[in-house]
C-alpha cells in the first residue's frame, strides 16, 4: 500500500459501520456500494470473504467476533477485521443506534495502536455513534433461495435494495454480519469460509495512535 495512513483512516470508517452490523466488505479503501447484513455476534465465530470492487482487484477480508465485554451495563462485542495484512477491531454496543467505545489497529511489524476519539464521529460522550444499518430497513425481501458459494450451500433470504444498488443473500448461520453473497452494480462479495475458532490477532499492548508509525515498514 502506498499510503498506509489514508488506508487506515478509511478502514476506521469501515469498522465503525461494520461493528454496527454493516457488511462493509473492505470497500472503504476503494469506494463502491455498501451491502448490508445484520449483526449476529457469536464469540469465536467469523467469516472470510472474497471481495471484487469496481477496480477488479480482489480483496480477501475476514470478519470475526473475538471478545465480549460490558459497557455501561450493556453487552459490547469486539469485532475484528483483517485485510491486506492490517488488523483492526472495535468494541461496540449494537442496537437501534450502535455505539463504538474503543478502536485498535495493528499493521504488520508494528505494535498495536489505539485510535483517539477524535478519529471517530463523536456523540459527546466519548464514543462514536451511528444509526442502525440492518438490511431489512432498506431492502425488499424477495424470498428464500439456496445459494452456493466457496464456503458451501446456504438457505438464504434474498434482499434487494430499494435504491437499486444491489442484491444481498443473508443467512443466520453466518456470523458476524450474515452475508453469504452480495451482487452490486460494480462489485461482488462472496463467502469463502465460515470460521468457528476465531482468535484475536492483535499482538501486544496497544500504544497511543502515532501517524509516524504508519509511513512504511519499521526501521531496523
Amino acid at each position: 500500500m502506498k499510503n498506509f495512513k489514508a488506508m487506515a483512516l478509511s478502514i476506521c470508517s469501515l469498522l465503525l459501520l461494520a461493528a454496527s452490523g454493516r457488511a462493509q466488505m473492505g470497500m472503504g479503501m476503494r469506494g463502491g456500494p455498501t451491502p448490508r447484513g445484520f449483526f449476529n455476534p457469536i464469540v469465536g465465530a467469523g467469516s472470510d470473504y472474497e471481495i471484487t470492487p469496481s477496480d477488479g482487484k480482489r480483496i480477501s477480508t475476514e470478519f470475526a467476533i473475538v471478545g465480549k465485554e460490558s459497557v455501561n451495563g450493556k453487552d459490547a462485542y469486539w469485532m475484528e477485521i483483517t485485510t491486506s495484512g492490517m488488523v483492526m477491531k472495535t468494541l461496540t454496543v449494537v442496537g437501534d443506534s450502535s455505539v463504538t467505545s474503543r478502536m485498535i489497529m495493528q499493521m504488520p511489524g508494528r505494535p498495536p495502536m489505539e485510535l483517539p476519539s477524535q478519529m471517530m464521529r463523536m456523540n459527546g460522550q466519548g464514543a462514536a455513534q451511528s444509526p442502525t444499518t440492518d438490511i431489512r430497513s432498506t431492502s425488499e425481501d424477495v424470498g428464500s433461495e439456496s445459494v452456493t458459494v466457496p464456503a458451501g450451500t446456504f438457505v438464504c433470504e434474498h434482499y434487494r435494495a430499494k435504491d437499486g444498488s444491489g442484491d444481498t443473500w443473508i443467512s443466520p448461520k453466518v456470523s458476524p454480519v450474515g452475508v453469504v453473497k452480495h451482487q452490486g452494480k460494480d462489485s461482488t462479495m462472496v463467502l469463502t469460509k465460515v470460521i468457528t475458532d476465531a482468535k484475536d490477532k492483535i499482538i501486544g499492548t496497544p500504544v497511543p495512535f502515532n501517524p509516524m508509525m504508519m509511513q512504511g515498514p519499521p526501521q531496523e
